[in-house]
């Protein structure tokens, strides 16, 4: 399988307006707010992890959830603690690798809704493992990836159900994948899957 390319995630926050980017979704991300009610999740310390412009970070922080936020690149942290900040919101933005995470504290939920898919496949395991110990016991994390039925050429890797229950199934169980879409920018949206992930 070949590698895929991506972009360099600091350049792209420091040239282009968030509101073009493909991910970018001013509210709740509808298959985080059907999870939340499904599971009666509605207090509690969430990461969001690869938060961007910090949209679903602001929207969590807004249900009163105690949001932390991380991303690999400063500039979108920057701009993301900025407007949450014009809000009135205590999220606490850091600049952080999943893949080399200097976080300590653990989690209720982690919200990855575009980190998992765009890292190398030999980097898979350090995530599960990573994100499995910043949350807690029986911690859900609710996974937002490309589908297999994606069928554009570029972006992101996909997955099927089958191959996410692999991925994590040292750690998780998984609760449940559904095919849905990711709302954003893109024409037609992407196909992806959205799994709710428990902590074993």
């Amino acid at each position: 399988m070949t590698e895929r390319e991506f972009s360099n995630w600091e350049a792209l926050y420091q040239e282009q307006a968030v509101e073009t980017m493909p991910w970018f979704n001013p509210s709740l991300d509808p298959d985080v707010e059907e999870a939340l009610l499904k599971l009666e999740l509605s207090n509690g310390s969430v990461l969001d992890l690869g938060t961007g412009p910090g949209t679903q970070a602001i929207a969590l922080a807004k249900r009163g959830f105690q949001v932390m936020a991380t991303d690999l690149s400063e500039a979108a942290i920057r701009q993301a603690a900025a407007k949450a900040n014009q809000e009135g919101l205590e999220i606490s933005f850091r600049q952080d690798d999943i893949l080399n995470s200097r976080l300590e504290q653990s989690f209720d939920l982690i919200l990855d809704r575009g980190c998992f898919h765009v890292l190398p496949p030999q980097s898979r395991r350090t995530y599960v493992q990573t994100v499995a110990n910043l949350l807690k016991p029986k911690g859900y994390l609710f996974l937002k990836c490309f589908s297999q039925e994606e069928t554009r050429e570029q972006g992101p890797y996909r997955f099927t159900p089958d191959e996410i229950q692999q991925i994590f199934i040292e750690r998780f169980a998984l609760c449940s994948a559904k095919q849905t879409v990711y709302h954003g920018t893109l024409d037609p949206l992407p196909k992806a899957l959205f799994c709710i992930l428990k902590k074993h």
